[in-house]
């Protein structure tokens, strides 16, 4: 099992304190769990007196979204008509639905959410990283839409006024036996292009990380932290602003043509239906990208189950104030955190909240780590229906760049 040390910003903590990570998976087709990834987490002081503006922020841009579905309700027998429904209010939907907006203004474009808020799973439980794009292989979608993201992530992140902090990460090698895959990492991060990446020896460790101990070091100075459940409310915003419209609680049940589509009405432009529990939209076309639910969202249109989404729980462990200064940053693997940090014991931890995230799993078994889109371009349904069935790791910091990938997919596909 791997350890990471990384740090989170969450609106629901005030003070300087550090948080563990463990996840796991249950899985759909074996009984034998998956093992993912075990990380530990700080907040720093720096972003503590931010956390109640990000708490009003995100209550003033619930209550708008709010207000824009009580009026929907209120008028059930009424169906909205949009050329694109956006099926999902997590970072990925929302930043595509706002990229969309921005592409296209002349579109009718509308986001439907099941729960009360945006951002309410995945997109408001995880880390907070801010990558940098060490990680993943060379010449990959996954490495270039990090590196893109990340300069997009954070000139967004000043744009708006939304606290982060660029705390730099460590990639941390305690033995000569871990140095090679250590040099194996820096090689991957100099092709992917991430930025003022440096190689450093034991003895350079502290000046980042005082009480971390280690042979050889990758120092990455741009990783960082942020609330990403604020930034997915913030991508709501200017969506709303761009004429969007934005409808909570709304769990789509179904996708119908409609009948009327074939009879040369006025309805036939908007020929599809989105369902909520006897309520529904019209549009033209449907993007979803529903995370967790993004394989049930496709079979009710006629596609696959697979691959399917496996859920992984993540659950923080809290490290006491007292103990909160040895970590200042990111700290990341390939050891356990008392190889680390020696004076860190389970004594100082508790348990804390719990984060999510959504996996998708092949037929046999093995993890999808690729970018899936499916439109089943042989039915009159499904062909105007595209989904976006798997968005991996680091979706978050890649959320604008992998924004920008999806809305030209859409252009392609729908002819917009």
């Amino acid at each position: 099992m791997n350890l990471f040390c990384s740090t989170t910003v969450s609106p629901h903590v005030v003070g300087s304190v550090s948080v563990c990570l463990v996840q796991s998976a249950v899985t759909l087709r074996r009984s034998t769990p998956l093992a993912w990834v075990v990380s530990v987490m700080a907040l720093p002081r720096i972003l503590a007196a931010s956390t109640l503006r990000c708490y009003t922020i995100r209550q003033s841009h619930k209550l708008l979204a709010l207000s824009t579905c009580r009026q929907f309700l209120s008028t059930s027998n009424h169906e909205p008509e949009y050329d694109i429904v956006i099926v999902g209010g997590g970072i990925v939907g929302m930043a595509t639905a706002r990229e969309l907006a921005l592409k296209h203004p002349h579109l009718k474009l509308s986001v439907v959410e099941k729960e009360d808020k945006l951002a309410f799973h995945q997109s408001g439980h995880n880390s907070g990283v801010i990558h940098a794009g060490i990680y993943y292989k060379p010449g990959s979608l996954k490495a270039r839409l990090c590196v893109e993201g990340l300069q997009l992530a954070y000139e967004y992140l000043d744009k708006e006024g939304i606290p982060y902090k660029k705390c730099g990460k460590l990639i941390v090698a305690v033995n000569d036996k871990e140095v090679g895959r250590l040099l194996d990492l820096y090689d991957r991060a100099i092709h992917n292009g991430v930025p003022d990446v440096e190689l450093i020896e034991g003895n350079e460790i502290k000046k980042y990380e005082p009480y971390c101990q280690g042979v050889k070091a990758i120092w990455s100075p741009h990783t960082g932290i942020v609330d990403w459940g604020l930034v997915t409310e913030h991508y709501g915003k200017n969506f709303r602003d761009c004429g969007g419209s934005i409808y909570l609680d709304f769990k789509v049940t179904d996708f119908q043509l409609t009948e009327d589509s074939k009879t040369g009405t006025t309805a036939a432009e908007y020929p599809v239906k989105v369902i909520s529990n006897g309520r529904a939209v019209r549009c033209k076309y449907v993007l979803t990208c529903g995370g967790l639910q993004s394989d049930k969202l496709a079979k009710l249109s006629g596609c696959s189950e697979d691959p399917r989404i496996v859920p992984f729980r993540g659950e923080y462990l809290l490290l006491k104030k007292d103990k909160a200064h040895m970590v200042r940053g990111n700290i990341y693997p390939v050891a356990t955190l008392r190889k680390y940090i020696p004076d860190i014991s389970a004594s100082d931890i508790s348990r804390g909240p719990a984060g999510v995230r959504a996996q998708a799993m092949n037929v046999d078994g093995s993890l999808e780590d690729d970018f899936v889109f499916h439109r089943e371009s042989g039915s009159a349904l499904g062909s105007r229906i595209l989904h976006c069935r798997n968005a991996p790791s680091p979706g978050a910091t890649s959320s604008l760049s992998i924004a920008k990938m999806i809305a030209d997919k859409c252009r392609t596909e729908f002819s917009l």
